[in-house]
């Protein structure tokens, strides 16, 4: 499975407008809270040894006494009968030096942390991230310019001058590897390593399908034309809040020219040394990204020959 997929918790959406519930689950010494500072989750343990680590999951009043009360929490949803939450804490001096949470873990960026756990607490991760995430950026109505403030357990803001409401959103993204027979196409973002060379990805733009953003993207970005688009996997990608379509499409030619505002480089790979590059070997120094990627994912299927 990808990494940021797998979410198990049951989200119980009918329960997130009922304060009273939700206050009981607050104070229930059997739910658990997970920390991010700085947007980075806690993980227990100690920050060196190997993988997996598992997610830092406390009980009620552990976390709180770092965080303040007017830190944002979050009802993530329900382990069997046991609640979860996210909150924030403030961005002040690293909570694990001392304190409550000193020598129970470590926190870690989102993005390492996701390849550090198990699938589905790498969901969690992903959900509690960009969640928090949208409220920090979020915090003034759009419309009036007012402070809004949380409901819904986190998954609602109201303005209380204009009455306006704002929800959590999620922007899709359409990350596509075309094909030509035994080649397929990647290319090498400005602000990629050197040597990084990854499928190619664009946020789909409104009225557009999937379909019709994959050709759009890989014409602007490379000038390859493509026909049959077909859907691989998709994966949460909460960077800030991203959904990743992946998907595969068959080029028309081969020929290219790369656009030198979006891309560094393009280029066409052959399969078997796609097949080197999941295997994390470099080849005329060339590298794909890691499995916590769904280009990784891509790029493996098509190596594999399973598209």
């Amino acid at each position: 499975m990808i990494p940021f997929a797998g979410n198990t918790l049951n989200r119980v959406s009918e329960k997130r407008t009922d304060a009273k519930w939700i206050e009981s689950k607050r104070q229930d010494p059997d739910s658990l809270v997970f920390p991010m500072w700085k947007l980075q989750p806690f993980l227990l343990g100690r920050d060196g040894d190997p993988p997996p680590y598992q997610l830092g999951l406390l009980e009620p009043g552990i976390a709180e006494d770092v965080a303040g009360d007017d830190a944002i929490c979050i009802f993530l949803g329900l382990d069997g009968d046991r609640a979860l939450f996210a909150l924030e804490i403030p961005d002040a001096k690293d909570p694990t030096k001392d304190g409550p949470l000193a020598r129970r873990g470590f926190f870690r960026d989102a993005r390492a942390a996701g390849s550090m756990v198990a699938i589905k607490d790498a969901g969690i991760i992903a959900q509690a991230k960009a969640m928090i995430d949208w409220h920090q950026r979020h915090g003034f109505c759009p419309k009036c310019g007012t402070r809004t403030k949380l409901m819904d357990a986190g998954y609602r803001r109201l303005c209380d001058n204009c009455n306006s409401e704002h929800f959590p959103r999620v922007d899709p993204v359409v990350i596509m590897l075309a094909t030509d027979g035994e080649a397929c196409l990647v290319g090498r973002g400005k602000l990629f390593p050197q040597g990084m060379f990854s499928a190619l990805a664009g946020f789909i733009e409104p009225g557009e399908t999937i379909e019709e953003a994959v050709r759009r993207e890989l014409f602007e970005e490379s000038s390859v034309r493509v026909g049959e688009v077909t859907y691989y996997a998709t994966q949460p990608w909460p960077f800030p809040s991203s959904l990743m379509i992946g998907c595969f499409a068959k080029a028309l030619s081969r020929d290219f020219k790369v656009d030198e505002n979006e891309l560094a480089e393009v280029r066409w790979i052959e399969r078997k040394v796609a097949r080197q590059l999941i295997e994390g070997k470099r080849v005329d120094g060339i590298m794909v990204p890691p499995p916590v990627a769904i280009a990784h994912h891509l790029i493996k299927a098509f190596a594999l020959g399973e598209r």
